[in-house]
């Protein structure tokens, strides 16, 4: 089981909660042990993680990354950037999908994959791993195609409860 100090989030509400929630209860976010790992290891999956989250259910959401990196074999920024736009649609469109929206989410993908590749040397954890508080971090991720006010303010939740930051001094 994991230690996670946690953190107030009661002036959520969505799935992001439940998962929370889930966490205190049964120790698992995501209610796939292996999963959860993966997110906990890989701090890309953790930012698309969040950028699914959008419109499905928030376990299924955070699960995405995996499925693409099961078919990829990676979760490479500079590679998903590259790769042709209708080949990684099919790829992402796989059943069962990386997300519902296929294509949009598909394009979004490849969209936050160039910025980190280009801007934060393909590794998304650059966006954190400074030190940086967790009001500037949503600052960051709220520049990131897909990511508004509130998806950018959920990132402490997101780095915090898979390990990636802990901000419970905040």
């Amino acid at each position: 089981m994991v230690e996670v100090t946690h953190i107030d989030y009661s002036h959520m509400k969505g799935g992001l909660v439940r998962m929370m929630d889930r966490f205190k209860e049964e120790g698992t976010l995501t209610g796939e042990v292996e999963d959860d790992d993966f997110l906990r290891e890989e701090p890309n999956a953790a930012l698309l993680g969040l950028l699914y989250d959008q419109r499905v259910r928030a376990e299924y959401a955070f699960t995405g990354p995996h499925r693409l990196r099961e078919r990829l074999g990676h979760l490479d920024m500079a590679k998903i950037a590259e790769m042709d736009a209708d080949a990684f649609r099919e790829v992402f469109a796989e059943s069962p999908a990386v997300h519902r929206f296929t294509n949009k989410m598909a394009d979004t993908t490849q969209k936050v994959a160039t910025i980190i590749a280009e801007d934060y040397d393909g590794d998304a954890a650059n966006l954190w791993n400074d030190g940086a508080d967790a009001d500037t971090v949503a600052k960051r991720v709220k520049k990131l195609p897909g990511f508004g006010k509130q998806k950018s303010a959920k990132m402490k939740y997101v780095l915090h409860y898979f390990g990636h930051r802990d901000f419970s001094e905040e």
